[in-house]
């Protein structure tokens, strides 16, 4: 298996995309935040100082996904179309889902992982003043479609 970013002489490269075909393309992440149940009942409650944790993880998931090709190196800036994130709030945890949607030449699985990522960020830091002992994690592509590679489904979710 080749990598795709080094050049020939080894060095990390952008991808060159400019032959490929515009397509139609969407990716769907997932991650959670574990903590307390008075975390949990303080958010359900909105008992939050700093504001509507999910409002603001909402949009702090948004501006992530758009922010994308500032954070990670390698990544293509592109015009997203569409990004959602949805929440589920359970005993010990939210639960987070981001869809991102675009048309062109490379996929946006780094958006949706990284809108994820920001939101659930951003949730740790509206709530640390009350449970420092949060967990981030589980953060992964759950599906993509579009492009020349196809479309993928985690196999635990076939």
């Amino acid at each position: 298996m080749s990598f795709t970013h080094f050049n020939d002489s080894g060095r990390a490269y952008m991808v060159e995309v400019t032959g490929k075909d515009d397509t139609s393309r969407t990716a769907v992440a997932a991650g959670m935040i574990t903590m307390k149940p008075e975390t949990i009942e303080a958010i359900r409650n909105a008992r939050i100082k700093k504001g509507d944790v999910l409002s603001v993880s909402q949009i702090a998931g948004i501006m992530g996904a758009k922010k994308t090709s500032d954070l990670v190196p390698m990544c293509h800036p592109l015009m997203l179309t569409g990004v959602d994130l949805r929440f589920k709030i359970e005993d010990c945890s939210v639960l987070i889902e981001a869809e991102v949607k675009t048309v062109g030449k490379t996929g946006v699985e780094m958006e949706a992982l990284t809108a994820v990522s920001v939101a659930a960020l951003t949730i740790y830091d509206m709530c640390k003043a009350i449970d420092k002992d949060m967990i981030i994690g589980d953060i992964r592509l759950l599906k993509k479609s579009g492009g020349k590679s196809g479309d993928y489904i985690r196999e635990d979710l076939k």
